[in-house]
């Protein structure tokens, strides 16, 4: 049998660095959200895996694979694309595109967000809930199943939301929410 049918190590695993959705839940994602997988997707499969699929080739020509450096991580690299391409197409394909900005005006927290909140020593901080890929906290973007994001839902302006912090309780007052595009 051919090595390119053989697994290198049996401990080569689909590993996922995106949270798992639970069983049944939907993968919500705002419009911005979906199109930037997309993106990902398209520069992966239409740009990246060609390129390198091109390098394989040409390193598998030049004869012995065994101690061929180009052949042997770009075999490895094109694994990790196409491990990539299987995750983002499942996100994609499971997506539920929500736009924050078809709410309009709304007086209660959902999924797409802004929230500006205010904590017991009087500091503000805005978060926006958006998909579980999208999540950035360096930015403010939770994802809609963190549990600041599940204290915030549901609750309105002048709400008063307690959240359970490694430093104790924490609770939490809501100033202000819009729903903008992200």
């Amino acid at each position: 049998m051919s090595k390119a049918f053989i697994k290198e190590s049996d401990d080569e695993e689909e590993l996922d660095t995106a949270p798992q959705l639970q069983q049944g839940t939907k993968n919500y994602v705002t419009p911005g959200g979906y199109q930037r997988l997309k993106d990902e997707f398209d520069q992966l499969w239409k740009v990246e895996r060609p390129e390198l699929v091109k390098i394989i080739s040409w390193a598998a020509s030049n004869g012995d694979r065994s101690e061929n450096g180009d052949y042997i991580y770009g075999k490895r690299h094109l694994r990790e694309i196409d491990r990539r391409l299987r995750f983002l197409s499942r996100r994609l394909d499971n997506a539920e595109i929500i736009d924050p900005k078809q709410r309009g005006e709304c007086d209660q927290v959902f999924f797409g967000a802004t929230v500006t909140v205010c904590n017991q020593r009087g500091e503000e901080q805005t978060y926006s809930i958006v998909g579980i890929d999208e999540a950035e906290p360096g930015r403010g973007w939770i994802s809609w199943i963190s549990p600041l994001a599940k204290a915030l839902l549901k609750a309105r302006e002048g709400d008063v939301v307690s959240l359970q912090t490694p430093g104790g309780l924490e609770e939490l007052e809501v100033v202000e929410i819009r729903y903008e595009a992200l």
